[in-house]
């Protein structure tokens, strides 16, 4: 990574500080076996990272005009309360790399395909809500990621250029959103490895959020 200033980091959410794209995928994999569809796995799979709306809209493509989204989407939250009833695990990694931005008094924002509501709630129940000052979600635009409105629109509110943001993220579309916006785009996987076309894309794909604050350090942006 060559870029010379870090003036902001812009963190996703799901799958980059909460470990909950494992629980939302097994939530929807459940309810879509629990009405006899097939090929949960691989759709599930194709929704990871994308707002709400998409993944309805990929659904209906995928299964058909029939498809009981409604039902779907009762049993799919039915799932993701019970598994998430014991809190929001934290991925691991994530408090030593807020606490380390907020001691070096690094701006920081949320920037999640989440809406408000979800934002809030998984932000709170995790215990973290209070560390964001702005948290920026799919309600906040009118094209969520992979577009760059997100991203731009944090940068903004920041009050940084976009090119001095670091953005972490977990997925393809995710961080197709940040380059697009001119971020400095870096990866920490999470259920998916990225594609060769998202690699190309990265300044950075690390193993976790302890290599990102490494990688942090070694660019002087913390101590």
């Amino acid at each position: 990574m060559t870029h010379p200033t870090i003036e902001a980091v812009l963190l996703d959410m799901d799958g980059t500080l909460l470990d909950t794209e494992r629980v939302y995928h097994a939530s929807l994999c459940t309810a879509l076996k629990a009405y006899g569809y097939a090929g949960a796995e691989a759709i599930c799979d194709t929704v990871v990272g994308l707002p709400g709306p998409q993944c309805e809209t990929m659904l209906r493509d995928h299964y058909g005009a029939d498809f009981p989204l409604a039902k779907i989407s009762a049993a799919f939250a039915g799932n993701l309360n019970d598994l998430l009833r014991e809190g929001v695990p934290l991925k691991p990694g994530a408090i030593e790399l807020l606490d380390a931005l907020r001691a070096a008094r690094i701006p920081m924002a949320i920037v999640t395909s989440s809406s408000r509501r979800n934002a809030e709630q998984r932000l709170t129940w995790a215990g973290i809500r209070e560390r964001f000052d702005t948290v920026l979600t799919h309600d906040d635009v009118v094209h969520g990621k992979p577009h760059p409105d997100l991203y731009l629109l944090a940068a903004a509110r920041l009050g940084v250029r976009p090119g001095a943001c670091i953005a972490i993220e977990d997925s393809n579309p995710g961080i197709a959103a940040a380059h697009a916006a001119g971020a400095v785009a870096v990866m920490v996987p999470d259920i998916l490895q990225p594609t060769g076309e998202t690699r190309q894309k990265c300044a950075a794909v690390l193993p976790d959020l302890h290599a990102a604050l490494t990688l942090l350090r070694q660019r002087g942006a913390v101590g």
